[in-house]
């Protein structure tokens, strides 16, 4: 359904906004350390940081499909729920990542606590991969950074699981990725340079209003089959 995909990017775009403090220091670290003949040629530098992104996004559609097909099992097993209900929980979802990103609901990043133990387990093998010699490294690095506990791709893949399918919920996930790229992409290649204007309180306001506004699109999704 393009309008949830276009609901999913723009989820995407606006949150990296608040993504670029946890996120955006990472891609720059990873860039520093590559090898300064690659940070000398743009293209390498470009295809490094390509891999890196294109890494987590994977990991971001794994999720989708895992949690959304779970997410159906259930709802297999329970009954499948009011599709004004599975709307009104997406609505929910937008309002509280909005909040967050404008500052105006800090206690929203608790829910971050539920990736941790995991993520324990998964950042020692992303320290393996260091230093990022090979696309195929950064590539790994970024499928392990996928999984770093995260309350807005959290909230997303809350979401997800209102798709009530394996696919839709991987195609939001994926859309969703997509929506981070162009901010953590550039501040991979040109690192502090960019992320100290977008992390500035009204920018990240303004993002956070956008995403409240569009908070009623999955009741349109859902109630009256916009796509």
């Amino acid at each position: 359904m393009p309008a949830e995909w276009t609901v999913a990017f723009l989820l995407g775009l606006l949150s990296s906004t608040h993504c670029l403090g946890m996120c955006g220091g990472i891609a720059g670290a990873l860039t520093f350390s590559l090898s300064p003949e690659v940070r000398r040629q743009p293209r390498w530098l470009m295809a490094f940081n390509l891999a890196y992104n294109l890494g987590r996004i994977t990991s971001y559609v794994v999720a989708g499909v895992l949690v959304a097909a779970s997410a159906g099992w259930l709802m297999g097993l329970v009954g499948t729920p009011d599709r004004l209900v599975m709307g009104s929980l997406g609505m929910l979802f937008l309002v509280a990542v909005g909040l967050h990103i404008a500052g105006w609901f800090p206690r929203f990043s608790r829910i971050e606590s539920l990736g941790r133990p995991l993520w324990r387990r998964l950042e020692p093998l992303g320290r393996r991969l260091l230093p990022v010699r090979r696309l195929t490294q950064a590539w790994g690095f970024g499928l392990v950074w996928g999984w770093l506990p995260c309350g807005l791709v959290y909230s997303a893949l809350l979401y997800g699981m209102t798709t009530e399918s394996a696919l839709r919920g991987g195609l939001f996930m994926l859309f969703f990725g997509l929506g981070t790229l162009p901010m953590l992409f550039t501040v991979g290649v040109m690192a502090s340079r960019v992320a100290a204007t977008l992390r500035h309180p009204a920018i990240r306001r303004l993002a956070g209003l956008a995403i409240i506004a569009l908070a009623p699109v999955p009741l349109l999704i859902t109630q009256w089959g916009v796509s």
